[in-house]
C-alpha cells in the first residue's frame, strides 16, 4: 500500500522500528560497487550520478541528504516499476540491486513519499543482459506461478466479501473482508508495480492525492467500522473494487520478474510491516493488522525459499541467518492467532505497546539480512 505518512501520534516504538530498519539499510548497503550509480536524494531535489550506464545488474548508491523519509524508484517509460526501495529515512544511506535491460528508463525520488517524485532520465545501453543460472530461471517460473495463483484465489474471497457489501450485511462483510486481503498482501510489490491499481484499491485515506476519489478495500472499511452502515454508495464501491481487482489478475502474468526484483519484493514486504502493520495504521478500522502481516512475511519467505537455491552458493551464512529469521518472526505471530493454519488473529487494538515493540524487533532483525538477499543473488 503506498503512499505511505506516518501519523503525528504514531508511537514511540514503531518510530524506532522505522529508524532500526533505515539504519540497517546503511550498515547492510555499506558494500556498494565503485560502478554503482550514485544517488543523492534531497527533499527538493534527485542528483544522479551517471545518465548511461551498461545493461545488466545494477546498483544504485542511495543517499538520502534530505529532511524527510523518502522513496528511490527505477521506472519504465509507462511508469511500471522496475525496482523500488522505500522508507530511507533522513542521513540514512541505502543500496539497490537492480536487473535492467537496454533501453530507457527514470530514476525517481519520493521526499516526503508522495507524488510522482522527482525524477531523472537514464539510458541502459548496450545488449547485454544479466546472466542467469538455470536455478534462477526455476526461481523466477515458480514466484510468476505463484503470483498468479495469489491473484486467482483471490477474486472468489473478494467477491465473498462484495457480495455480503452490496447485501448490506454488514457482519458478513466484516468477517470476509482480512480474508479477502491476503492473496494481495503476500503479493503486493508485483501489484504496485503497476503505478495505478494500487491507489484504486489499498489507498488509505491519508495517503490520497489531492482530487483523488477515495476507492478501494479502505474506504468499505471505514463504512464497515467506523460508520457502521452500508448503503448505495458502498454498493458502487464494492462494485468498483470487483472490477478493478478483476484487471488486476488478468495484468499480473505480464509483470516483469527477475531474480533481484524478487529479493527486493521481499524486502518491502518488511518495509510494508513496518509502515503499516507495526504501527496499526494500516487497518486502522477494523484492526485486522495482524492478517495482513501474515500475509506479507509468508510472501517475502516465499522469494527466499525460492532464491535459496542460488544464495545459499554464493552467501550461505545469510541463507542460515535468514532461516532463523523467518522462524523467529512466524514464531512471534503463532503468539497470536488460535493455530498455525489459521488466519484467526487477535485484533491488534488489543496487543499491547510492549508487545508491539516485540513485533517490531522482530521484524527489524529479519529485515537487515533481507536487505542483502539482491546482493547475494547475483554475486
Amino acid at each position: 500500500m503506498r503512499p505511505v505518512r506516518l501519523p503525528l501520534a504514531v508511537t514511540a516504538a514503531s518510530l524506532a522500528a522505522l529508524a532500526s530498519v533505515t539504519g540497517c539499510a546503511e550498515k547492510g548497503d555499506a558494500g556498494a560497487g565503485d560502478g554503482a550509480v550514485q544517488v543523492v536524494a534531497t527533499d527538493d531535489a534527485c542528483e544522479v550520478s551517471k545518465k548511461e550506464f551498461p545493461a545488466g545488474h545494477v546498483e544504485l548508491a542511495v543517499e538520502n541528504k534530505g529532511s524527510k523519509v523518502t522513496e528511490v524508484y527505477v521506472l519504465f517509460p509507462d511508469d511500471r516499476i522496475v525496482t523500488e526501495r522505500e522508507n530511507i529515512g533522513p542521513g540514512t544511506k541505502a543500496t539497490i540491486t537492480a536487473e535492467v535491460k537496454a533501453g530507457d528508463y527514470e530514476i525517481a525520488c519520493k521526499p516526503g513519499m508522495k507524488g510522482d517524485g522527482i525524477r531523472q532520465k537514464v539510458t541502459a545501453t548496450g545488449g547485454k543482459t544479466a546472466a542467469r543460472s538455470p536455478e534462477m530461471d526455476a526461481a523466477v517460473a515458480a514466484y510468476r506461478q505463484y503470483v498468479q495463483q495469489q491473484a486467482d484465489e483471490t477474486l472468489p474471497r473478494v467477491k465473498t466479501f462484495t457480495d455480503a457489501v452490496r447485501a448490506g450485511d454488514v457482519e458478513a462483510a466484516r468477517k470476509a473482508y482480512a480474508p479477502s486481503r491476503i492473496g494481495w498482501e503476500r503479493t503486493e510489490p508485483v501489484a504496485e508495480s503497476f503505478g495505478d491499481i494500487d491507489p484504486k484499491v489499498d489507498i488509505r485515506e491519508d495517503g490520497l492525492e489531492p482530487g483523488q476519489k477515495w476507492t478501494g478495500w479502505h474506504r468499505l472499511e471505514k463504512a464497515l467500522w467506523q460508520e457502521k452502515k452500508l448503503g448505495p454508495g458502498e454498493k458502487v464501491l464494492a462494485d468498483t473494487l470487483d472490477k478493478d481487482l478483476a484487471d488486476w489478475v488478468k495484468r499480473v502474468g505480464k509483470a516483469e520478474i527477475t531474480p533481484t526484483s524478487m529479493a527486493n519484493g521481499a524486502k518491502e514486504l518488511l518495509d510494508e510491516v513496518v509502515t503499516g502493520k507495526v504501527t496499526g495504521e494500516e487497518e486502522r478500522y477494523s484492526h485486522t493488522d495482524l492478517v495482513d502481516f501474515k500475509a506479507n512475511v509468508e510472501g517475502a519467505q516465499k522469494s527466499f525459499e525460492l532464491l535459496k537455491p542460488v544464495a545459499a552458493k554464493n552467501d550461505p551464512a545469510l541463507v542460515t541467518r535468514l532461516d532463523q529469521r523467518f522462524a523467529a518472526l512466524n514464531g512471534l505471530l503463532d503468539k497470536y492467532r488460535a493455530n498455525t493454519s489459521s488466519y484467526d488473529f487477535t485484533p491488534y487494538d488489543k496487543v499491547s505497546a510492549q508487545q508491539r515493540k516485540e513485533l517490531s524487533d522482530g521484524v527489524n532483525a529479519l529485515a537487515e539480512p533481507l536487505s542483502r538477499l539482491a546482493a547475494a543473488v547475483v554475486k
